[in-house]
């Protein structure tokens, strides 16, 4: 399972600005293809552990409340044998609670393992849905300005054809060419917008992750985290004082 997580993370944690610059130098997305292709083959993964785990979670809580609930009968009779003056009786009735609670401390112990193990299982298949999300919108935005490169260089081939004939003196050759460069400035131009555009939107999308965790942390020295884990910890406090 470590594994499996580790490999997500890996995927949360990529650098879409290092991501993008291989893209753009190799003139392709196909980085920005394989990354998709692997974060999908691990979501799933994810989901089929997350469902797993879960399931074993509700058999061990059912387990540790299926023993306790015989603990307490147990303890129940005790104290009724004693007070009927069994004591032969109410020894092997002590004897089979103390087992039966070493049975409910032990699942007590691996339900709530197995719970925060199924809570980092959903917290890392939320974070690499995001990501996966935030990928394929730039993917799109990429093959955009990909395409706008590659006319540009097809633009640039003809400029340079035409600098040949503007040398022989040609004057409405010359002015020809002025009008290509000007498309060529124009489309530079649109090529520096959608370029800025997209790295502020990689900006923001960090950005705004940094600031979650951020803001996680201030929560829980504020005492404002999930109280989910606080119930546990006070069910554990119960089960210490019931057992002394």
């Amino acid at each position: 399972m470590a594994t499996l997580l580790e490999k997500a993370q890996t995927l949360i944690s990529a650098n879409l600005h290092a991501m993008v610059d291989k893209a753009l130098e190799a003139n392709s997305v196909a980085v920005m293809k394989q990354y998709i292709r692997d974060a999908e083959a691990n979501l799933g993964e994810l989901e089929d552990a997350a469902a797993t785990v879960g399931g074993e979670v509700k058999t061990l809580e059912r387990k540790y409340n299926e023993y306790k609930k015989k603990s307490d009968q147990l303890d129940r009779n005790i104290d009724t044998l004693l007070m009927q003056g069994k004591t032969d009786l109410a020894r092997a009735a002590q004897n089979e609670l103390n087992s039966t609670r070493r049975l409910q401390e032990q699942y007590h112990e691996q339900w709530v393992r197995q719970e925060r193990e199924y809570e980092a299982l959903l917290n890392a298949r939320l974070k690499l849905q995001a990501k996966l999300t935030t990928i394929r919108q730039e993917q799109k935005e990429l093959e955009a300005l990909l395409e706008l490169a590659k006319s540009k260089e097809a633009t640039v081939r003809a400029i340079k054809s035409l600098d040949d004939l503007i040398g022989v003196g040609d004057s409405d050759i010359a002015r020809l060419g002025e009008s290509i460069r000007g498309r060529l400035d124009k489309a530079s131009a649109h090529s520096e917008m959608y370029a800025s555009r997209l790295d502020s939107q990689m900006d923001e999308a960090l950005g705004k992750a940094e600031i979650d965790l951020q803001l996680e942390e201030r929560k829980r020295r504020l005492g404002l985290a999930d109280t989910s884990s606080l119930e546990v910890d006070e069910g554990e406090a119960e089960e210490e004082s019931s057992a002394g």
